[in-house]
């Protein structure tokens, strides 16, 4: 195996990341200098819907809550084969192409520092996160309810609902193995009960939009869609601000999470050091997706 030796602690490179199947996430990508490269047009609207749809049914990633704001988009999904890094590399690169296309433009659309995965410990942040997804439209003062916002958003869509998605104009004409159509849906997280999981989740955004009328009248869609694509908020983004890598409500359980993480971090740098030596037939910690997945190492089977 011909590869360059990589130093786990060079300068640039963020922490390695386990990818275990399996886990569910609440994702997180941000439009570049934060411009509305995704404002709510039905033509943005439709791209993010095919693409996303597109790029999980080629990843296998379960979806269980969306929503595209106009310069960041979330979601909850579960990567039961340990696809995520795949599926973002898809659905970003995508994303990029067909939005620069339709807005006329060349550079990139996505803040190269904004990428975050959060892993969702338990069943009950996942629901949180689920809920928290759906309301950013309604925290963020652009609609006073949920199901008014007009970009792409899984409010209202039900376990057995399929959204069937055209294959966008313009871009997508030049990709000729594209699908005309493809189906986007939800499933409901693992180890949940169905119509449980709806019903939280249903009080849970009505909660938050009974709570977000404190804050005073919303923006509303028509001055939302009348702002440009190279507008960005008012708001100043935090500093460096923090990138959790876990999400539980049990402090314990986070704690736990962190300390394991430690570990597998220390792991995968004791394997780095012995491959960057010469010696091949070292074991990579489980979840090291680079190494063992893209350029065959091997890999501890726990």
């Amino acid at each position: 195996m011909q590869t360059p030796p990589l130093r786990a602690d060079s300068p640039g490179m963020t922490l390695p990341r386990p990818i275990v199947p399996g886990r569910t996430y609440l994702i997180t990508r941000r439009c570049s200098e934060r411009r509305f490269f995704l404002r709510p047009t039905s033509e943005i609207t439709q791209i993010f819907e095919y693409a996303l749809a597109h790029a999980a049914a080629d990843h296998n990633i379960e979806l269980h809550a969306f929503v595209a704001m106009s310069n960041h988009y979330h979601l909850v999904a579960t990567d039961p084969d340990g696809n995520l890094p795949a599926f973002q590399r898809d659905l970003n690169s995508l994303l990029a192409r067909a939005i620069n296309r339709a807005i006329g433009r060349k550079q990139s659309v996505w803040d190269s520092d904004s990428y975050n995965a959060v892993h969702l410990l338990e069943p009950e942040s996942v629901l949180e996160k689920m809920a928290y997804t759906i309301l950013n439209p309604v925290r963020a003062r652009l609609v006073g309810r949920a199901v008014d916002w007009q970009g792409a958003t899984s409010v209202g869509m039900g376990w057995e609902q399929v959204r069937v998605i055209r294959r966008p104009t313009k871009f997508f004409r030049e990709e000729r193995d594209m699908p005309k159509e493809v189906t986007l849906h939800l499933t409901p997280p693992p180890d949940t009960n169905p119509v449980e999981v709806q019903s939280r989740i249903a009080e849970g955004i009505a909660r938050g939009e009974h709570e977000s009328k404190a804050d005073g009248p919303p923006l509303g869609m028509r001055k939302v869609l009348a702002q440009s694509h190279n507008s960005s908020p008012d708001s100043v983004e935090p500093f460096g601000a923090l990138k959790p890598r876990f999400a539980a409500r049990c402090a314990e359980l986070r704690a736990l999470a962190v300390s394991e993480y430690r570990r597998w971090v220390d792991s995968y740098r004791a394997a780095l050091a012995l491959f960057n030596q010469g010696q091949r037939d070292v074991e990579f910690p489980l979840g090291t997706y680079r190494m063992c997945r893209e350029l065959g190492c091997l890999e501890s089977p726990a």
